[in-house]
């Protein structure tokens, strides 16, 4: 594996742990909004927001910050 495989491997894997652990955030939220867990409801809202906005934008925002440049 050369050097710029192992780059966009490791890269490939930081985005797709940042999506789960949007999802996670979402899940919680979920569940705080439910009143599964002892959270107030407008945690488990603010919760849900930034669990999808990381799940849906911030891997976006990577993966334009390490595109590769045009030769």
């Amino acid at each position: 594996m050369t050097e710029d495989e192992a780059r966009a491997r490791s890269r490939f894997m930081v985005i797709q742990i940042v999506r789960l652990t949007g999802l996670g955030l979402f899940l919680f939220g979920l569940l705080a909004i439910a009143g599964r867990v002892e959270l107030p409801v407008a945690a488990g809202y603010l919760l849900a927001v930034v669990g999808m906005a990381e799940m849906l934008v911030v891997p976006l925002i990577l993966s334009r910050k390490w595109k590769s440049p045009k030769p």
